[in-house]
């Protein structure tokens, strides 16, 4: 009883606990919001994963999922540690916000690292993935990825519909006189890349390197801005968890 009645006189101490209470629940929102983005990047954009030379746009993704799944269970434990008040739950999620810091701060190192070489990679390997591998035995989802690729952004080829040329696909006896895949025209049907007129395939308007770098970089700022926001937040979380561990310390000493 005489702890009850020295905590309901600490005023600092009430303060923490809600403010603690009410960062925790900022936070989980913000770890369903990271899932959510990770999960977004994967399902709905995984159809161009395959034409990329590297996998750290996928790896940066699967982190944030990870850290997101992470943030929402510690969030809970965070709920139960100040309405219990108790240190060793506190200590834990201290370590656990700890823990989520490090592996976003790993996923903001991998997209900043990713971003750097994007269009290097995008220039070098997309041109020679149009070459070598599309409609190529054992390259069904990098043909899927190219096609479907060529239909989301309106483009041709990797800088110009002149990329296709030089596939292998395209001076094989395959493409039966196709001058580019089907995917490149306006209106697909079969047989329409024989056709190489700028009425009837994405001709002037341009390559596909030059708009999956752009869409790519989006998602890595996107997925950068969101994994930020979250960590400034758990900083925050992780020195108001030290307080209020001290302060409760403070009652049983």
């Amino acid at each position: 009883m005489a702890h009850y009645k020295a905590e309901q006189d600490d005023w600092l101490l009430v303060y923490l606990k809600y403010l603690l209470f009410v960062f925790n629940f900022f936070f989980w929102v913000g770890g369903a919001a990271v899932m959510a983005v990770g999960v977004w990047t994967l399902v709905e954009k995984s159809g161009y994963l395959s034409v990329l030379a590297s996998s750290t746009f996928a790896a940066s993704a699967y982190i944030l999922i990870f850290a997101g799944a992470l943030v929402m269970v510690t969030g809970f434990l965070g709920f139960c540690a100040i309405v219990r008040e108790d240190r060793s739950c506190l200590s834990t999620y201290f370590c656990l916000l700890l823990v989520i810091f490090l592996v976003e701060l790993v996923a903001g190192v991998l997209a900043h690292m990713y971003y750097q070489r994007l269009s290097d990679e995008l220039k070098q390997h997309l041109t020679r993935t149009l070459a070598e591998n599309y409609r190529q035995p054992g390259a069904a989802d990098i043909t899927t990825s190219v096609d479907r690729l060529q239909q989301d952004f309106k483009c041709c080829g990797s800088n110009s519909s002149a990329d296709w040329q030089h596939s292998a696909y395209i001076l094989s006896q395959e493409a039966e006189g196709r001058r580019v895949p089907d995917s490149c025209c306006k209106t697909v049907v079969a047989r329409c890349g024989q056709r190489a007129h700028p009425s009837n395939i994405y001709k002037v308007e341009g390559g596909c390197v030059s708009k999956l770098e752009q869409f790519l970089a989006d998602h890595l700022l996107l997925m950068g801005a969101v994994g930020i926001g979250v960590a400034c937040l758990q900083i925050c979380g992780m020195v108001l968890t030290c307080c209020l561990h001290r302060r409760l310390q403070l009652h049983f000493y």
